[in-house]
């Protein structure tokens, strides 16, 4: 029989993996997306060895599981002298893994800025790097920014698999909760909604920054 209060002695248990899946969504949402932000811009206007570079990068990310880049990082690297926490390398396994995606949904965004745009920067004497951060980012997220909100939800619920290197996130408590109370249904239902709800928020703040980021295209 279900019984859901017998949870209620490990809400702080909860809210504890809860704040620390919220921590490192935000701190590898901001990493990522940098580093994706970074690695387009090589892919689509760099030299073609740097291109050739970031290519491989996210070839090789986003053609294996994010359970083994996690697992080479934490168990691998200590191998060769880098020995690294769990919560650095989750840090890092997340950042490369979103950033690898994110280049990507950003390039489609890039290669989609009309060649005026470029014309019109330069005759008003603009710079390489004015043109790129005044006239061609903007446009270019407003049109991937759904794309690119989406794969941030998704990395956020992909970091469930972080309990499996000790990371005491929202998985590692509904683990520990119901290896000491055996509710497992429970503790696992209740797990899902907060990770629904957390996806949910997610969308809803990042649709509330679009709409302020973007909103000089609403004006008249």
């Amino acid at each position: 029989m279900l019984n859901f209060t017998d949870l209620l002695p490990y809400t702080d248990v909860f809210l504890g993996g809860l704040m620390t899946t919220i921590q490192l969504t935000v701190l590898t949402t901001v990493l990522g997306v940098l580093v994706g932000t970074a690695c387009a811009a090589i892919r689509q206007y760099g030299d073609p060895v740097s291109q050739r570079v970031v290519a491989a990068y996210v070839e090789l990310i986003r053609n294996t599981p994010f359970i083994v880049q996690l697992f080479f990082i934490f168990f691998g690297l200590p191998s060769i002298g880098l020995m690294l926490s769990p919560w650095q390398a989750s840090v890092i396994a997340l950042t490369i893994n979103l950033g690898a995606y994110s280049t990507e949904i950003i390039r489609a965004g890039l290669s989609n800025i009309p060649k005026g745009q470029w014309e019109a920067a330069k005759v008003l004497g603009m710079n390489f790097r004015q043109t790129l951060t005044r006239v061609v980012f903007t446009p270019a997220f407003e049109k991937i920014y759904p794309a690119l909100t989406s794969q941030c939800i998704i990395v956020m619920l992909g970091s469930a698999v972080l309990s499996q290197i000790s990371v005491q996130d929202l998985t590692y408590a509904a683990n520990l909760v119901q290896s000491r109370n055996f509710r497992a249904f429970e503790s696992y239902v209740v797990t899902a909604l907060m990770y629904l709800g957390l996806a949910m928020l997610m969308r809803y703040i990042f649709s509330l920054i679009g709409k302020r980021f973007f909103a000089y295209r609403e004006a008249p």
